[in-house]
């Protein structure tokens, strides 16, 4: 008789040390340690948590966003480099699996980034990597688009696992993609706020608990998965840091929607009480079997599809800016100096 994994999870909700990719890798291994230390099988931290998300995109005009942008890219994280080594070892060192937001940055243009998230194994190698396929509203001032080479469920042995960034969780095609490859634990990742609006009866216009928890419960049920969703912290320093001394914008950033930590079972129903607001870690017992019996009632990839109906088609090919190449010269027929061929003539 197979069994599947009964694994422990550990969701994140803290601030990074604003654009200090070192320091925040370093705030990251101690909240990482503290939750392995507590039987955390898989640790899942906030959307773009290191260098920090870009809030500066949706609160300041984009003429005045040229140094926040210089320091993004300084600060951000490329496949292979140091940091992302380190990210690597600290998976290995202490010997969970570890998910995490990161701006990524590319090899072939000092522009080009993208919002990132990698699951790493306790061995320290890469599960996999998911790049945000679209940038929502004013992140594509920062950031570049993914494409569908990421969107993938990746196996493992505490789970499929499979991953989705903010907006993306409201992507019918884009969840009903992860589910149909066998996702069995969702990674949802998230900002420290979204403000939308400068005057509105929420202050700053979006209620983060509310919304992810839609989105969560969404999934979990539909798909019928554990969902993690993981939020970041917006921190003094980050207010001070983004306002730039501009009182007003920094009194309204303080009063944004506090951001939201929650685990989400495959019933839609909460495993553990949610965190709001606080720096904090927020732990769970999953068990993968329980998913099977709601399946059993409802599968929408199984046996509650029609698939004679409805076909969904996902482009996994990477996305390059150029396809560089070389060919051998082709061969031609020798030639005579007066210029005719020297095949004898019949």
């Amino acid at each position: 008789m197979d069994e599947y994994p009964i694994v422990k999870v550990a969701a994140v909700q803290a601030a990074p040390v604003f654009l200090d990719r070192e320091a925040t890798i370093d705030k990251l291994e101690r909240m990482f340690a503290e939750a392995v230390g507590k039987g955390a099988q898989l640790v899942v931290f906030p959307e773009s948590f290191v260098p920090g998300f870009p809030l500066w995109c949706l609160v300041r005009a984009p003429i005045d966003q040229h140094k926040f942008f210089e320091l993004l890219f300084k600060n951000a994280v490329a496949d292979g480099s140091e940091d992302y080594n380190r990210l690597a070892s600290l998976a290995s060192k202490y010997g969970a699996y570890l998910s995490v937001g990161v701006t990524e940055k590319g090899d072939y243009s000092m522009g080009a980034m993208w919002n990132t998230n990698y699951i790493f194994a306790p061995d320290g190698s890469l599960v996999g990597k998911h790049r945000k396929i679209m940038p929502t509203w004013a992140e594509k001032l920062a950031h570049n688009f993914g494409d569908g080479s990421t969107l993938q469920v990746h196996s493992t042995d505490i789970g499929k696992l499979g991953c989705l960034i903010c907006g993306e969780n409201s992507n019918t095609l884009a969840r009903y993609s992860l589910a149909s490859q066998g996702e069995q634990l969702h990674i949802a990742t998230y900002p420290p706020c979204w403000p939308t609006r400068r005057i509105s009866p929420m202050p700053g216009g979006y209620n983060m608990k509310d919304v992810i928890h839609v989105r969560s419960a969404a999934h979990a049920f539909e798909a019928k998965v554990f969902v993690v969703a993981s939020s970041g912290v917006l921190d003094e320093a980050t207010i001070a840091a983004v306002a730039e001394g501009d009182e007003e914008l920094a009194t309204y950033l303080r009063g944004v929607v506090k951001p939201a930590t929650m685990i989400v079972g495959p019933d839609g129903e909460y495993v553990t009480e949610p965190l709001v607001g606080d720096e904090g870690i927020i732990y769970a017992d999953i068990d993968i079997n329980k998913e099977i019996a709601l399946k059993g009632v409802q599968d929408l990839v199984g046996s509650y599809q029609r698939l004679d109906i409805f076909q969904v088609h996902v482009n996994q090919t990477p996305i390059k800016p150029v396809h560089l190449y070389t060919q051998e010269p082709i061969a031609t027929e020798p030639t005579v100096a007066d210029g005719t061929s020297d095949e004898p003539l019949i």
